[in-house]
This record gives C-alpha cells, structure tokens and sequence, in this order.
C-alpha cells in the first residue's frame, strides 16, 4: 500500500518538482498539493495522509500553526515534516515542541526528502545534520523537566532501557537486538514509554531524555572556526541522524 503525501507550499515550482520526485516511486503517492497553510489543514482534515509536508513561510496560514493545528486534532495520524530555507533554532525549536516527525532544510536533495517520508511513516524522526547536534545540546540545558517530577518512576527497568537507547539514535530494530526481545515488544514498551510521560513522540522522547540526564547530550559544535564566523554554520553537511 502506498504512503499518502500532501505537500504544502507556496513556490509552485518547488512543488511540483518535489511531487514530480514523489511520483517516481513506487509506495509514495501525493494526495493532494497546495499553497497555503489553512488549505493544508482543511486537506488533511478531508484527506487523512500518511505524511504531510509543509513549508514554513505560507500565507494565510504559517507552517508552524498549520502543524499545531494538525498535530492537535482529535484522532489525527498524519505525520508532519517541515521544510526551510532558513537554518533558524528558533523555526527548530518551535517545530519539535509541536511534535513534528521532521525538519529539513529545502535545499536537501528529492531523495533525502523522501527517505525522511518513509522514515517519519514509521513513526521516527529525522533532523537535518546543520542543526541536529546544537539543536539537542541547547535544547537539553533549556528545557525545564514536564511539572511531574515522578514520571520516571512509573516506567519499569525495561522500559527505561528502552527510552534511553532511543535517546541514543537506535532504531526499534536496533533495540530489539541489543536487548534481545522482538520489534513488536519494542514497539509495546515505547508506546507505554509515550503514555506513561505524557510524550507525543520519540522526538519528545528524546528532549525528555537528555533533560533530564539519562544520556549526555551531544556537544555543541564549535563557534571560532573561519567558516563559521562568516557564514553562521559548519562548514559541509555530513550524514543525516534519524532519532
């Protein structure tokens, strides 16, 4: 069965490019295309997609509210991946507190747009490397732990291995083989891990993680090398985390 994709973004050109990218595949499959952030939410409401891709800079609606609006409806399964043009850790921090499954930025190649669809249709999260390592550092020492204080102490030991080694990247397959039980029963104990600490997702579960220590978070990259004092970045992009 195909993944149902709705793409939102007011560059018509970039759109259709992206939707053409889509159809070259065989399980993908764009449901709907628009330019707008109110139409996406009004699409995904009728439509229900698998995923939904949205620029952040839209009229009538921004991207950010139009994920909100999304992510909190009642019942909603559709997964939203962010797109940008601007490496900003505010666009970042705002799109992760909602409980997107992705944020890339707009210049990524088609091909890794679409390993980031498939990736957040199965219930992770993917964030673009010029923004993944400051991203967790800053957000780990900012973020204030939930008002429950006890939440950990409703997991079972099991439950907390599990929550730290998705913290640490590993996928569901990962974490099956290093403890030694099934992908299903790894599924079971992460969705216990969500419910149990009031988490929408394994993004928010590993924000949850590093705030309050249970894996140290990754170091901040440098600020004094050349390249990045003139362009306010690293210089070269590297492989992408999946978390």
């Amino acid at each position: 069965m195909s993944l149902r994709i709705l793409l939102a973004d007011d560059h018509a050109v970039f759109r259709s490019g992206l939707k053409a990218a889509l159809n070259t595949q065989d399980d993908l499959c764009c449901v709907a295309e628009v330019a707008d952030g109110q139409a996406a939410v009004n699409e995904v409401t009728r439509l229900t997609p698998d995923v939904a891709i949205l620029d952040i800079r839209m009229p009538r609606l921004d991207g950010l509210r139009a994920a909100e609006r999304i992510l909190d409806r009642q019942g909603n399964t559709t997964k939203v991946i962010m797109l940008t043009t601007y490496d900003d850790d505010s666009y970042v921090y705002s799109a992760l507190r909602l409980g997107v499954s992705g944020f890339l930025l707009k210049s990524v190649p088609p091909e890794e747009t679409i390993a980031a669809i498939r990736i957040a249709a199965r219930g992770d999260a993917l964030i673009d490397p010029s923004v993944t390592r400051r991203f967790i550092s800053r957000f780990a020492a900012s973020i204030a732990p939930p008002a429950s204080a006890t939440g950990l102490d409703r997991l079972t030991a099991r439950e907390r291995e599990v929550l730290m080694l998705v913290a640490q990247a590993h996928s569901n397959t990962e974490i099956a083989r290093d403890l030694g039980i099934g992908d299903e029963t790894v599924k079971t104990h992460v969705s216990r891990i969500l419910a149990k600490l009031g988490l929408r997702d394994r993004t928010q579960a590993v924000i949850y993680a590093a705030s309050h220590h249970l894996v140290a978070p990754f170091p901040a990259p440098p600020t004094d090398t050349p390249d990045r004092a003139k362009t306010g970045r690293l210089k070269g992009r590297g492989r992408r985390r999946t978390i």
